[in-house]
């Protein structure tokens, strides 16, 4: 396991028995902790390949107390790290080996649901999936579907601008929430959006949104919630190929189709996956699709017939329809699983998560296939095929520090040639500190400055979550002089370069 070396504010080391004691006096007795063995749990999230101790762990329960330690922390020039629940794949609640961890899981009260509204007022630490419980009896859901929709907070989605399955169609997190309020690292309140349908003045709420902790912490957020569909239902696509899948999503778009869900997996994945759940997979394809309509039962019986003949056409070896509610349910635990059914095949996995033009699917899959040969890794593939949001897992053995340092090469490059396709270095875990040396690639020295400027208009100091997602222009430089090789520019056609 490494301990990852973060760009640092420049405030000078704080005494630990002061910040210690300064913290005691504002939260109760169990709300701190700082003995080693207390603090080692909240080590790492769900990156767990880089790992660092805090000095302390706050864990406030109101939002008096974590005004109060955030006003505490500024007086005394102690960075924050903001935990939700500690799902995160990109390492962006890594805390800081001079800082404090803000631990918000005891906020996980929801607020207000209401049903005329349509909306859901819930603080930071409340489940994803608890959301759409509490809305159940209204007939409402909340759209947003991560796959760690049970465990992940809403807080932690707000940071990430998280997805799901059915994000296609219902969108982000930034798609449904209106409004965010919270706390900036001295302490002042702060309400970005509202609860009309635009609020005034700049769209901040949509600056905030993705910020990964930057910007302030959020306390309490407004969702909007969506009447229940009357009815949905599931294919199942099989391809012989990969290049076949990917060509197919795109003709679904090209079609008019919109499905609620579009999602495909490789057959390595589906072989893991149905070893794991059984849900019915066909292990003799080399992809399939997932492809999913929900709406009035007449819609979704049109809707589904159409996706069988473009898909049929794009060269679907079989379609499956499912014919009942446990069914459809079936097929999506099974994409829901892929990530704990790959940690049953290898002892770790690394998760990429890039963005490409569905245009370009099988062009990057066809890419990864040759990468593993390079690296000597296996690689599986499940992502969100409907918007290009790829989730490549890396297996590797991190107890061998040399697979370690080839898995994280073959995610760079990953990264690197989404970037090149036409894509992004991130899709809704985030960049933390996993793709800081990425967003050297993605970014040119202008466009990070105007980022780190908007960091600084919200916190000065430097102080929430330094060395996370903005890399610094020093380690740009750094990184630079590595993408020379052989004395020429990797992807030398990019405009960045």
């Amino acid at each position: 396991m490494q301990s990852a070396t973060l760009d640092q504010p420049p405030a000078a080391t704080p005494d630990p028995q002061a910040v210690v004691q300064a913290l005691r006096a504002v939260l109760p007795r169990h709300g701190l902790l700082w003995e080693a063995e207390d603090t080692t749990p909240y080590e790492c999230d769900g990156l767990t390949a880089y790992r660092q101790r805090p000095m302390a762990v706050a864990l406030p329960e109101n939002n008096e107390q974590v005004q109060a330690v955030l006003k505490t922390c500024h007086r005394l020039g102690v960075p924050i790290v903001a935990r939700g629940a500690g799902t995160g794949l990109s390492g962006g609640a890594l805390p800081h080996a001079r800082g404090i961890t803000l631990g918000l899981s005891r906020l996980n009260r929801i607020l207000k649901v209401d049903p005329l509204a349509r909306t859901a007022t819930v603080q930071c630490g409340v489940r994803n999936a608890a959301v759409s419980e509490a809305a159940a009896p209204h007939g409402l859901y909340y759209a947003p579907d991560p796959s760690s929709q049970i465990a992940c907070s809403i807080g932690g989605n707000v940071a990430e601008n998280a997805g799901g399955v059915h994000c296609l169609k219902y969108g982000l997190t930034v798609h449904n929430v209106l409004a965010v309020r919270g706390f900036t690292m001295d302490g002042e309140p702060f309400e970005l959006g509202g609860e009309a349908m635009d609020a005034p003045g700049l769209d901040l709420l949509a600056v905030f949104i993705g910020s990964e902790g930057l910007l302030g912490v959020a306390t309490e957020i407004v969702v909007r919630l969506r009447p229940k569909p009357l009815l949905a239902r599931c294919v199942m696509a099989s391809f012989a190929s990969v290049r076949d899948a990917g060509d197919a999503v795109a003709r679904i778009i090209g079609a008019g189709i919109i499905p609620a869900g579009l999602e495909m997996m490789d057959q390595p994945m589906t072989a893991a996956v149905e070893d794991f759940v059984k849900a019915g997979y066909d292990l003799d394809a080399a992809a399939i699709l997932l492809c999913e309509s929900d709406g009035t039962p007449h819609e979704v019986e049109e809707e589904i017939a159409r996706m069988e003949d473009v898909l049929r056409a794009a060269g679907a070896t079989r379609c499956v329809v499912s014919d009942s509610e446990p069914q459809r349910l079936k097929f999506w635990s099974g994409r829901k699983n892929a990530f704990p059914a790959s940690g049953r095949i290898s002892p770790d996995y690394l998760c990429m998560d890039s963005t490409i033009p569905r245009r370009r699917l099988a062009d990057m899959l066809e890419a990864i296939v040759a990468m593993q040969d390079r690296h000597g890794l296996r690689c599986v593939n499940v992502f969100h095929a409907g918007d290009g949001n790829l989730h490549p897992l890396i297996l590797f053995d991190a107890n061998d520090p040399d697979q370690l340092h080839r898995a994280e090469a073959f995610g760079a490059e990953i990264l690197e040639t989404s970037v090149a396709l036409g894509g992004t270095v991130t899709g809704e875990h985030g960049v933390g500190v996993e793709k800081l040396n990425s967003m050297c690639v993605q970014f040119t020295e202008a466009e990070r400055e105007q980022m780190l400027g908007v960091k600084a208009a919200f916190d000065p100091a430097g102080l929430l979550n330094p060395g996370k997602a903005i890399p610094s222009l020093n380690r740009c430089a750094e990184y630079g002089k590595q993408l020379v090789r052989g004395g020429v520019w990797a992807f030398p056609d990019l405009e960045r370069f």
